[in-house]
């Protein structure tokens, strides 16, 4: 028999359906007509045991016991998974062929392998287990999937990779944020101070922001328009030019080229007053502006949050809902914005049933054209999964919460663009000398509207819309006169605070905040700072260590956040290290680097680190920091399995 072990039991159900009948409904288990079974995970059902059981002694936080390295790595099963990993274990007796159905990522693969090899299955049967890929719940796609099964030899190397970012993470997660938070109760705080690769860096984002915002100090900077009379038939308007600075100018202008110098723009206002304006060149043409591509996970939540003001946390909530239980799209925990080019021929069905679940988008589908194929399906940017898309299915009623059927919509607007036509513009550019000066007019219309016309009214969630001034068709050469400069005063502005949509922006092009070229590429190449998966829970533990704090849409940083990325190291508060990391962790799931000496550089840092803090007392930041809050205490019932204290519930490690 074959033995299907999936990620969660609705992924088991699906595959089930998609077996032969008669079903038998077991406990934890289907069992199919073919005799095929199909268990479920419910999610990791093994976790990295707390230091502890290590050694006894670590159940008191103390810093000269750091840092905190196994020597042989344990898991142990959650305690709520118990049941069910009985029931696998069971189903192992059986010595069948094994086939691992975790979702399709590095964390999916890893979620089944370690259950494999945790029951000790047979080197005969974890070189002949299969590998099953699926990112859509419904019949017809899950049936593809189980004809293109894959040897899960092939996938050990992602679980490899998943295996060290897991330990790696505990490592540093665990010794860093014992000794911060015991720094932190030496300076009389008594919450967590929390630290991990991911987390650390995103904090550090933040307290950066929040600071150059207070320290900013506003400058006066001028703008300068030629304002150029012309006659187009009976209608008359000013052409407005703005000026170009020289290298001349270079003196009296800031970083970003805007002049600070009001009696310098005064005397070039002046001299260009009723001189005669000289065509340079006169460039008129038409661009086309591509439909944005379908969502991946951080897309949808950035739209979400921007539109809705929904939470990370709250959009994947959603999707995951969509997902599993209405079966209305396809897998959501998805980091890519591709299609399979096999997914063109289904697109009739899929805009059938968004015709039938969203009646607020019948005419876009009425107006959609199928014959119409963006750069959305490109086989050669896919790879275990694709973009959140609908699914076939029709629902028979609406059964949508408010929320379900807002991200419903969004993600099916986003996939109805995929068959409309370009957005078309005219544009135009002239570049003037006016008095030995270069002054430049730019024009841009939307001539016609294209995938824009699905946008909702006075919403642009993908370009802003500016009104342009004027910009005639000119021929080089020809000449006009300017009838006076216009200056306008400004004062520079400090950075917005980060909200919900900019700070998942910010992570997903973590880059830009990066000096270091290869560093960047590093970067953008993973797609930023975090997963798809953990973003919306590494901000959560942030907001829930109180590091991080919610002021309207804003989010800032504690006082408490602020003390902590004061007290860090320098590296542990900046990307870089993040990149170090997934460099070196996709060069594993490549088969192009080792487990070991990944793992060893690691170890010798945080040995490093801890001995500087063993050595250096506690940081000044942390000193006089503010009670944490609390939540009122709730009276719960008396389980056995809380006897077991420790000082503070484990930290994330991300």
């Amino acid at each position: 028999m074959r033995l299907f072990i999936a990620e969660k039991p609705s992924l088991g159900r699906a595959i089930a359906s998609a077996l032969p009948k008669p079903h038998k409904n077991e406990q934890g288990y289907i069992r199919c007509g073919n005799g095929d079974v199909v268990t479920w995970c419910i999610g990791h059902l093994l976790e990295q045991v707390e230091p502890d059981v290590y050694d006894d002694r670590y159940k008191k936080w103390n810093l000269a016991d750091l840092p905190i390295i196994p020597e042989q790595w344990q898991l142990r099963p959650r305690a709520a998974a118990k049941k069910q990993l009985a029931v696998i274990k069971q189903l192992f007796k059986q010595k069948p062929d094994l086939v691992n159905a975790g979702d399709p990522d590095r964390e999916g693969q890893l979620l089944v392998d370690e259950v494999i090899d945790y029951l000790k299955a047979t080197k005969t049967q974890k070189q002949a287990a299969q590998r099953l890929l699926v990112n859509d719940l419904n019949l017809p796609a899950v049936k593809r999937a189980l004809t293109q099964m894959r040897s899960n030899q092939e996938f050990i190397p992602l679980s490899i990779s998943a295996l060290a970012r897991s330990r790696a993470d505990w490592l540093y997660g665990m010794n860093m944020s014992r000794a911060y938070t015991l720094l932190g109760q030496q300076a009389g705080y008594q919450g967590v101070l929390s630290v991990g690769r991911v987390q650390t860096p995103v904090l550090g984002l933040v307290v950066r922001r929040d600071e150059e915002i207070e320290n900013f100090i506003p400058r006066d900077y001028f703008s300068l328009h030629a304002l150029i009379p012309y006659q187009n038939g009976s209608d008359i308007f000013d052409i407005r030019a703005k000026w170009k600075p020289s290298e001349a100018i270079k003196p009296w202008q800031d970083e970003e080229g805007r002049v600070l110098n009001r009696k310098l723009v005064e005397n070039v206002a002046e001299r260009i007053k009723g001189q005669p304006v000289t065509v340079k060149s006169a460039e008129q043409k038409q661009t086309k502006q591509a439909p944005p591509l379908p969502y991946s996970l951080s897309a949808l939540q950035i739209d979400a949050a921007r539109r809705f003001q929904m939470s990370a946390q709250d959009v994947l909530n959603v999707c995951q809902s969509l997902y599993e239980k209405h079966k209305l799209i396809t897998y959501p925990r998805s980091d890519s914005r591709y299609l399979p080019k096999e997914h063109f021929a289904q697109s009739p069905a899929v805009i059938g049933a968004i015709s039938q679940n969203d009646k607020q988008l019948a005419s876009a589908v009425d107006n959609a054209d199928l014959t119409l194929k963006s750069k959305a399906w490109n086989d050669n940017k896919v790879d275990a999964h694709h973009a959140i898309i609908p699914t076939p299915k029709k629902m028979l009623t609406n059964g949508l919460s408010g929320h379900e059927a807002k991200i419903y919509q969004l993600i099916a607007r986003q996939y109805l663009m995929q068959f409309y036509p370009a957005a078309v513009y005219a544009e135009s550019q002239l570049e003037f000398d006016i008095a030995g000066g270069l002054f430049i007019a730019k024009g841009r219309v939307l001539v016609s509207a294209g995938w824009k016309s699905l946008l909702p009214a006075g919403k642009t969630a993908q370009v802003e819309e500016t009104e342009a001034d004027p910009v005639p068709a000119l021929q080089q050469g020809e000449v006009l006169t300017c009838r006076e400069g216009e200056i306008k005063d400004h004062k520079t502005e400090p950075p917005r605070h980060f909200t919900e949509s900019t700070l998942l922006q910010a992570m997903t092009g973590i880059a830009r905040f990066v000096a270091d070229k290869n560093l960047k590429k590093i970067l953008r190449d993973t797609d930023g700072l975090g997963t798809e998966a953990t973003r919306a829970g590494i901000l959560d533990t942030l907001f829930k260590r109180q590091l991080l704090v919610r002021q309207g849409r804003n989010i800032l940083s504690s006082e408490a956040g602020r003390g902590l990325i004061h007290a860090l190291p320098s590296e542990s508060t900046y990307p870089d290290m993040t990149a170090h990391w997934e460099h070196q962790l996709q060069a594993m799931a490549e088969k192009q680097q080792p487990y070991a000496p990944f793992m060893q550089s690691l170890e010798q840092q945080i040995s490093s680190i801890i001995n500087k803090i063993q050595n250096s007392g506690v940081p000044s930041s942390l000193r006089d920091l503010p009670q944490v809050e609390r939540k009122p205490f709730k009276k719960r019932s008396f389980r056995k399995s809380a006897t077991k204290k420790m000082p503070f519930k484990k930290p994330s490690g991300k």
